[in-house]
């Protein structure tokens, strides 16, 4: 049940960051000292899954290059003496190996994980949405691959929001199995707070089983004429057991520019060095 195998769906345009990401691909914005997309690849190699699927969009090929291998850079480091530097870019080429596949036009979550497929190897497999960063501690696809492991079943990582925010998220209504599991019967895509069937909102980490791809292939566009993995995960639910599992953590949203600057001094507060700095540069600008 070891799941070795990663999808992560980053072919988006960006565009709650434009003019910022006009050029530059939104998961290379950086999250504190390192590009946010760094951070899912270190969570996925932390939990022992090394061989990933990146989906990408044309125009996004930074991302391809840096995770590759500079010889011209690593040879000016190592004239200079920067050993330090040097080291960090090669731990980032060598934490996974990952294939890179283009989504042709923007056609929705379910049409993006459809173009991994056929690397995927017919297992289960984690899937990761770039915009999503968890700091824990065992790793969140971990948490999630154990689950998947004594469930036998795909497994949803949902996090607890305020009743007033779940309009912004896909949520689900599920029978508590103990613990942090769940039973997802079913899943309702922003619901109005007063319609929701609970509060467990669900986030981009999951343990997928290769039986979403037909019910994808089956899937009708949904609004703008995509198709989404939730609304496949929906029909997935109707036909065998579907689960969650409540993730232990702190989950930062770096989907959106106010996000993406509330998880960079959130990380930077859990540093005391730069907590410091950080209270000192505050109270002088107030």
């Amino acid at each position: 049940m070891a799941v070795r195998r990663g999808v992560i769906l980053a072919a988006g345009f960006g565009t709650r960051f434009l003019p910022a990401t006009k050029a530059i691909p939104k998961e290379m914005l950086p999250l504190l000292d390192r590009p946010v997309v760094q951070h899912i690849v270190e969570e996925a190699a932390a939990a022992g899954v090394r061989e990933l699927v990146m989906v990408i969009s044309p125009g996004k090929e930074a991302l391809a290059q840096h995770f590759a291998r500079s010889p011209e850079l690593e040879q000016a480091l190592h004239a200079r003496g920067d050993g330090p530097k040097l080291e960090e870019l090669e731990r980032i080429a060598g934490m996974a190996r990952i294939a890179f596949v283009y989504q042709e036009g923007r056609l929705g979550t379910g049409h993006a994980l459809l173009q991994a497929r056929w690397l995927l190897d017919g297992a289960a497999f984690a899937l990761f949405y770039a915009d999503d960063v968890v700091v824990a501690d065992p790793p969140a696809i971990g948490q999630l691959v154990e689950a998947h492991r004594r469930l036998d079943g795909p497994v949803l990582g949902l996090v607890e929001v305020a009743r007033e925010e779940v309009s912004r998220y896909g949520v689900v209504e599920g029978e508590p199995l103990g613990g942090d599991d769940f039973r997802v019967r079913s899943t309702v895509e922003k619901p109005e707070p007063d319609e929701a069937p609970s509060t467990l909102a669900v986030i981009g980490r999951m343990v997928l089983t290769p039986d979403i791809f037909p019910v994808l292939e089956e899937t009708p566009p949904g609004r703008a004429g995509e198709v989404w993995l939730t609304d496949g995960l929906a029909r997935l639910c109707q036909r065998r057991p579907l689960y969650g599992r409540r993730l232990r953590g702190r989950w930062l949203d770096t989907g959106n520019p106010q996000g993406l600057l509330e998880a960079s001094l959130w990380l930077a507060a859990r540093d005391p060095a730069l907590a410091r700095r950080l209270k000192g540069y505050l109270q002088g600008a107030g």
